[in-house]
This record gives structure tokens, C-alpha cells and sequence, in this order.
């Protein structure tokens, strides 16, 4: 559905995207996962046509988006973080302002719109004012008016904004069931939220693409570097220990009921991993479980974004 080779964009004289490149195919549910300002936004303005790239080029559908920009536009839905609503229409009225405006005829809108209410859950208030929405509301009418006229492509940024528990459980719903008909882009930095949606996740720190995959491929690379040892002893002289082993970094340590402690360390290689029991058993603990740590998808985010900090520290000739 989309192929993108090494899209670049700068304002001014800020790189905001950096030689991004990926693939996502038809009817996939992906998710850009990144904290605010990471370029998210960016690449889906340049996807939906909104900006142009500084370099690189996009396909959607097998279109180039700089040669064939009309035609794409009509194979893709676009959801803002801000739903580009009015205020003084109804949920009808301003579908079908939507529909025509993405080139159905007033028959196309007419049978559109039952099936686009009901998948939406919106058919309850389809004659009340567009003002009187909750944001719960407003976010199913900004996706409502988005999927009117079946694109094949639909991209959603930020969907969750301003919503409530209850709500952020319906949004999560909608979104799957959307998977079913189209392919589907979001973006947040609510990791749970891209966890519970997606396929796939291209996580994007500064510009770039700094790890991508399904959370379970992100998840094991990480916790294949992180074990976990559960011990007897003292907490701080285990961390010692650990900390003098050859291959060992980021040590924490976690006390327990007793003598017990958890500690959770960083290994290179099996051989710092073989290093550190026989420097805790050398020291006298009682080793009583040694094994991976389990790593969620928060932990992939916070180690892959600081080695991305630090490699481009180091690019750039800083200590």
C-alpha cells in the first residue's frame, strides 16, 4: 500500500524527518510510535499530501504521491490530531459535506452513509448538532468523515487525544475493526495504545526510524540483552559484584521479603552472563533463579531512543 524511500523534510534550517524508509502493505493496521516532535506528524502530512517531502519519494497504491497527487488523495482518509469539524452542522449534514467533498455523488453519500454511522456508533446522534458532541463524538465523526468514501488507506494522527478511559476502550475497537476493511496508519506516543492496535510499529526518534516490527520482535531484541537473577544476600553487595563483572551494565537491584533481592542487569554475550553467576556464587550468594527479563515495550522504547541519543551524540562529535 505504501512504499517510502528515504523521505527527508526540513523547516528551515531544522531537519525534521532524516532518510525515512518503509513498506506497509495492504490492510495492515501500523503504528508510528515516538515522543512529541519525533516527526510523526510529518510523515503522515507528507503520506496524505499535506506537505511535500524536501527528498525522497512516496507510493500509495502503486501512485506517486509528487506525480499523481488528486489521485492518491482520493485513495486516503485523513484524521488531523484536531478533527476538522463544524460546529453548526449536524453529524449528517456534515458527512455528506465530507462525502462530496471526496468526490461521491449524492447517491454514493446516501449509501454510504448507514453503513459509516453504524461502524462508527454514531448513528444515535446523526441529527444532532456537530457543537453538542462530546470528544468521544467528535473523535468517531473526525473518522467517520475520513472512511466516507472508502479509501484505501486510512490514516488516523493522535486518535486518542483528549479522550477518556471509556472512550480510549471504544477508539481501541473502532480502530481494529477498521484493520477488517482498509489499511490503517496511526501515530501516538500512548505506547499502550499502539501496543493494543497494531501490527506492526515503526518507532521514530528524531527524524528517524530507530527500530520497527511487531511489539513481540521490538520486545524479544531487548530482553535478550537484559537477564534477570534472583538471589540470597545483600542488595548493594550484589551490585557490586555485578558491577565489577566483565560485560555487566545497568545494574538495578530490587530487596525482597528476607534476605531476598532481584537483580536485573544488562549482559553482552553469553560468556558476561556465565561471568556473573560464577562472581555471585564466588561471593557466597545463593543463586536460586537466573533467566531473560521480560521486556515490555516501554523498556524497548526508552533503551532504543537513548541509543539512538547517544549514537547521534557521537556522530556529531560530542562526549
Amino acid at each position: 500500500m505504501i512504499v517510502a524511500e528515504q523521505l527527508s523534510k526540513f523547516y528551515g534550517e531544522r531537519q525534521a524527518l532524516k532518510d525515512v524508509s518503509f513498506n506497509i502493505e495492504d490492510h495492515e493496521v501500523v503504528g508510528f510510535l515516538g515522543l512529541n516532535g519525533a516527526g510523526k506528524t510529518t510523515v503522515l502530512k507528507i503520506l496524505s499530501g499535506l506537505l511535500l517531502p524536501s527528498a525522497g519519494k512516496v507510493h500509495v497504491d502503486g501512485l506517486d504521491i509528487l506525480e499523481q497527487p488528486r489521485e492518491v488523495r482520493r485513495r486516503i482518509g485523513f484524521l488531523p490530531e484536531q478533527p476538522p469539524l463544524y460546529g453548526d452542522m449536524t453529524v449528517r449534514q456534515y458527512l455528506t459535506f465530507a462525502g462530496r467533498l471526496n468526490g461521491l455523488n449524492a447517491a454514493g453519500v446516501a449509501r454510504r452513509m448507514p453503513e459509516v454511522l453504524e461502524q462508527t456508533q454514531l448513528a444515535r446522534v446523526a441529527d444532532d448538532m456537530v457543537s453538542w458532541l462530546s470528544q468521544g463524538y467528535r473523535q468517531r465523526l473526525g473518522i467517520a468523515q475520513a472512511i466516507i468514501h472508502q479509501p484505501a488507506l486510512v490514516i488516523l494522527d493522535e486518535p486518542i487525544t483528549g479522550l477518556d478511559p471509556k472512550q480510549i476502550v471504544g477508539m481501541r475497537g473502532l480502530i481494529r475493526a477498521l484493520g477488517e476493511q482498509y489499511t490503517v496508519l496511526l501515530s501516538s506516543h500512548i505506547l499502550s495504545e499502539i501496543s493494543q492496535t497494531c501490527d506492526r510499529i515503526l518507532l521514530l526518534h528524531e527524524g528517524q526510524i530507530v527500530a520497527r516490527g511487531s511489539e513481540a520482535d521490538l520486545t524479544s531484541h531487548a530482553a535478550a540483552a537484559r537477564v534477570q537473577v534472583v538471589l540470597r544476600g545483600g542488595a548493594e553487595e550484589a551490585r557490586a559484584v555485578a558491577d565489577k563483572t566483565e560485560g555487566i551494565s545497568e545494574v538495578t537491584v530490587e530487596a525482597m521479603e528476607g534476605e531476598i533481592v532481584k537483580l536485573f542487569a544488562d549482559v553482552e554475550g553469553l560468556a558476561a552472563r556465565e561471568a556473573l553467576i560464577a562472581a555471585l556464587v564466588g561471593a557466597g550468594f545463593g543463586v536460586r533463579r537466573f533467566a531473560e527479563a521480560e521486556a515490555g515495550l516501554e523498556a524497548v522504547f526508552l533503551q532504543m531512543t537513548g541509543a539512538a541519543a547517544v549514537a547521534a551524540r557521537a556522530e556529531g562529535g560530542e562526549a
